[in-house]
Formats: structure tokens, C-alpha cells, sequence
């Protein structure tokens, strides 16, 4: 996979690419992650890129100009052309299956917004999609882009190299993970769950999912909707109240 990423401070970037799994991920060839600076396609003798807004109001705007050419010129550099992802609180929200969206495509070319948004046109002619971390302001899309490509990356198959791991985590398969533990069997007389030592795996499969469905019913019902629960999983949290 490819991706690019046009943002003002490609520097921002350099810290998060260069650890952990995407580090991994980049040294296997898995992805390949390319940093443009947009100012290369400003104009003028300061490469202006932004400017004030039509109609007034605070702050500046990312002109149209310099924001079409950089985009027409990095998608140019592959022959997958791929989709263009504006981060912006305007967005769809982030999700899981989104991510997995996203992950099954060959090439990304990120678009950070900054300042006080984009020109319209920007919107409308340019960009393939919209992506939104939450309902909140960051100072631009640049922490929304590291975020987004770390949720895609470890998806990319060898990232991780546990696959059975990939899909027990949170969010995952639509519910929140079980609760773990590790050794000692008893820390400060708070034992580990006898079920988890007992070496019954049907069981142990059992305690998980029922653990994993009170988890998102306490802290994320609204998860409960979209999850797919059997009848038999919808008895039992009734029976548990």
C-alpha cells in the first residue's frame, strides 16, 4: 500500500512513522509513506497557501490553487491514482469498519486541513472523502492523519503478524475486548478469574465473549446496536440484568 500525506508541517510526522509497527511495517515494504510539504505549490515569493475568507471572519482559509496542484501532482507520481482523504471535523466519522474500508485499498493520498478549513471547491471537486476523529477541534488534520494511518497500517497483512490477535481487539468484531491478565495468579489477594486457569478453552471462548459484551453494554451500549448478537447473547445479558 501507498500513501501519501500533503500537510504544512510534514515534520510533525517524523517521530510516529519512525517507531512501533508502522516503523515495522515501513522497513518490510508493507506500506510506503510519502511526506509533501504544501507550501512546495504556494504562491508567490512567500508560497502563500492560504488566505481570507470571502464574506469575512476570523482566521484564514486554504486557497484552491496551491491545494489542486499539490494533489494533481503526488497522485501523478503512481500509476494507482487511489482516493483522496481531506481530514476534517466535517467528515464521516472514524470508525473500525471504515478503517477496513480503507485498508483494502491499493493507495491513500492524505489531505490535512489546517487554519480554519478549505475553499469550498476543495470539497467539491477535488477530494474522493471526508474523515473526522470525533466531535472536537484539533489545531489541524495532522494528528487526525497519524492516527488514521496507524489504524490502517497494522490492518495491512504481515503489520502485525498475528492475525487471531488483529481480530480479538476492541472495536474489531463490534464489541469491546475482554478483560486480560498475566502473571501472578494472585497480585495483592486480587486473584485472576478461575476460568482463565482452568485450560478449558470452549469455556475460556465463553467467559471471554460474555465478559466482552457486559464491557460494551457498561461502557459502550450504543455498540450493542450494531453488533450482531445472537439470540441466545441477548437472553443472556437480559438474564444479566
Amino acid at each position: 500500500m501507498r500513501i501519501d500525506i500533503i500537510t504544512l508541517f510534514p515534520e510533525m510526522f517524523r517521530g510516529p512513522f519512525d517507531a512501533s509497527i508502522v516503523a515495522r511495517a515501513r522497513e518490510q515494504g508493507i506500506v510506503r509513506i510519502e511526506l509533501h510539504h504544501l507550501r512546495d505549490w504556494g504562491e508567490g515569493r512567500h508560497n502563500t497557501v492560504d488566505d481570507a475568507p470571502y464574506g469575512g471572519g476570523a482566521g484564514m482559509v486554504l486557497k484552491p490553487a496551491p491545494v489542486f496542484a499539490a494533489v494533481e501532482a503526488v497522485r501523478a507520481l503512481d500509476a494507482e491514482p487511489g482516493r483522496v482523504v481531506l481530514l476534517t471535523p466535517q467528515g464521516r466519522l472514524l470508525t473500525q469498519p471504515i478503517v477496513n474500508e480503507l485498508a483494502a485499498l491499493p493507495r491513500l493520498t492524505l489531505l490535512c486541513g489546517h487554519y480554519e478549513g478549505v475553499d469550498e471547491r476543495i470539497r467539491e471537486h477535488l477530494v474522493d472523502d471526508e474523515i473526522s476523529l470525533g466531535d472536537y477541534v484539533l489545531s489541524g488534520g495532522e494528528l487526525a492523519a497519524m492516527v488514521l494511518v496507524d489504524a490502517v497500517v497494522r490492518l495491512l497483512p504481515g503489520a502485525l503478524g498475528g492475525e487471531t490477535s488483529l481480530q480479538e481487539e476492541s472495536h474489531a468484531q463490534g464489541l469491546l475486548e475482554y478483560p486480560q491478565y498475566t502473571r501472578p495468579a494472585d497480585f495483592r489477594g486480587w486473584p485472576v478469574p478461575e476460568v482463565l486457569l482452568s485450560g478449558n478453552h470452549p469455556e475460556i471462548d465463553r467467559w471471554r465473549r460474555q465478559q466482552s459484551l457486559l464491557r460494551t453494554r457498561r461502557r459502550r451500549p450504543d455498540l450493542l446496536v450494531r453488533a450482531g448478537l445472537s439470540d441466545e447473547e441477548r437472553s443472556w445479558l437480559e438474564e444479566e440484568g
